[in-house]
């Protein structure tokens, strides 16, 4: 590691590079892009993998969803009637996917690339937590495969960065550290995984779903189903963490002497200081509990509210990964760091409902046929899973049963509307708590001792605002309750609600 930094020093690393960024169309992926090129304009060129046919699209798709989004509107007024000129020179999007051998990009143009590249950032993935296991497997897992392999093709490569998850963890509890996984680790204590034989079985699958000419909707349940089943049956909750974990593997697998950072967050929210406070993209765990309690869909949640709910802002998130790399650059050696609070700065669900109880109060969402605002009551919480599906059936699937009985005797009419009313709700409500019930029922602390040293390189000098920006990524410095209530939840509403 380099001796202390500050943030000029962490801004200059970034000058002259050439930057290979994936998932660039994703809300850490804006961020990291419009930091880099508002702190350090003379960075020189930032290549965006972009998933399109061809480079026309691939520029579309950029200017559309990265430099055309709201968080580019500082960048442009710094530039004025020359932003399109200097996004022109500096952003090179490319037509790829990272789930193809040399990254989709034409042959000719890769090796062009591998001279110049510096820096890569792989921050492609699909979150979906219920993803099908191909598309989940082929982004991150095969993808993290390809990126390493093309890393290994860079003739000046500094850095490879990687961003995870700290889920990777699983459901384990207690104190979790920054260490890397090993192939074949798993969660389950006696159990191997073979990552080979993964890939060999989603092949197999695919292959009957193809002979037995299965429709487009059973090919996705088969698939989501069989994600779901592998991740649970090596100790991983769902698809997401569990392709996560094996794509981690991957590269510490194969990167050779290849310098290799592991970032790995949190559940990741709206920004909390640069450029614009509370701006966010993308509903994430917790802003499903705000949206539907905003929308008065959900008056009951899977939560123990006493737990701590491990959040993180993007931009600590972002600068966290800027600092890693600007500080270890070109080790021949693999970085583990949690983006996390839990152990820092824990903060309980219950500040959370609280803040967003007290919100919605002063600012209700939800009117009156009349105009009239509506009172919000406060959510009612389950700590585990068993009462909480015992209390949905009381509340709701059993008059489920009973207006489909009166339905089948008087016909349709009144009672369909009713019906449809609450069985909507029911699925709602039961498929948001059980998705999330792995992170709201959490008893696991993040480590982040690793993170700690990073924080200590930049000794005092990470929240230093009077340039318009800073590094800061210590979560100490979160009063949450304000955040919540005058940053997060405004921007729910603002970004996400509206």
């Amino acid at each position: 590691m380099v001796g202390e930094l500050d943030a000029d020093a962490v801004v200059e690393y970034f000058r002259g590079k050439s930057i290979l960024i994936t998932g660039s169309t994703g809300f850490l992926g804006k961020v990291l892009v419009e930091k880099i090129l508002r702190v350090q304009p003379d960075v020189k060129k930032l290549f965006l993998l972009i998933r399109a046919n061809d480079v026309e699209s691939a520029k579309q798709r950029v200017e559309t969803e990265v430099t055309g989004r709201t968080i580019f509107h500082v960048l442009k007024e710094k530039h004025g009637n020359s932003f399109e000129d200097f996004i022109q020179e500096k952003v090179c999007p490319l037509a790829g996917d990272i789930v193809y051998e040399n990254l989709g990009v034409d042959k000719a143009k890769l090796t062009e690339l591998s001279k110049e590249i510096d820096i890569i950032v792989n921050g492609a993935a699909t979150t979906n937590f219920y993803e099908r296991y191909d598309v989940a497997f082929d982004t991150n897992v095969m993808g993290a495969k390809h990126i390493c392999e093309f890393a290994k093709r860079c003739e000046k490569l500094k850095m490879l960065l990687h961003v995870s998850t700290a889920y990777v963890a699983g459901e384990k509890e207690g104190i979790l550290p920054e260490k890397p996984l090993l192939v074949g680790e798993t969660m389950r204590e006696g159990i191997h995984l073979d990552i080979e034989y993964e890939l060999n079985l989603i092949k197999e699958i695919r292959r009957k779903l193809e002979i037995n000419c299965s429709s487009e909707i059973a090919g996705k349940r088969t698939m989501k189903e069989l994600g779901l089943k592998r991740a649970r049956e090596f100790g991983w909750p769902n698809t997401y963490v569990f392709t996560k974990a094996m794509g981690e593997m991957l590269l510490g697998h194969l990167r050779g002497d290849i310098p290799l950072i592991i970032i790995r967050p949190s559940i990741i929210t709206s920004i909390l200081r640069e450029p614009y406070p509370g701006w966010m993209e993308g509903i994430r765990t917790i802003d499903s509990f705000i949206v539907g309690y905003a929308k008065r869909a959900l008056s009951v949640f899977l939560v123990d509210p006493n737990l701590i709910m491990d959040v993180v802002p993007g931009d600590m998130v972002v600068n966290a990964m800027m600092v890693a790399m600007a500080a270890h650059s070109e080790e021949q050696a693999q970085h583990t760091f949690h983006v996390t609070s839990s152990l820092r700065n824990p903060v309980p669900y219950t500040v959370l409902a609280e803040s967003a109880h007290r919100y919605f109060l002063l600012n209700p969402p939800c009117h009156g046929k009349n105009g009239e605002p509506v009172r919000m009551s406060r959510m009612r919480f389950f700590r585990s899973l068993p009462r909480f599906r015992a209390y949905m059936a009381v509340k709701f699937r059993l008059p489920l049963e009973q207006i489909l009985r009166l339905l089948s005797i008087v016909g349709c009419g009144a009672f369909s509307r009713r019906y449809d009313e609450l069985s909507r709700k029911y699925r709602y409500v039961m498929h948001i708590s059980e998705l999330y019930a792995p992170y709201t029922l959490f008893r696991g602390c993040f480590d982040d001792m690793n993170t700690e040293r990073l924080r200590a390189v930049m000794a005092n000098k990470q929240n230093d605002m009077s340039r318009g920006y800073g590094f800061g990524f210590d979560p100490q410095s979160i009063d949450w309750d304000d955040y919540f209530f005058r940053v997060h939840i405004p921007g729910v509403v603002k970004y996400l609600l509206n």
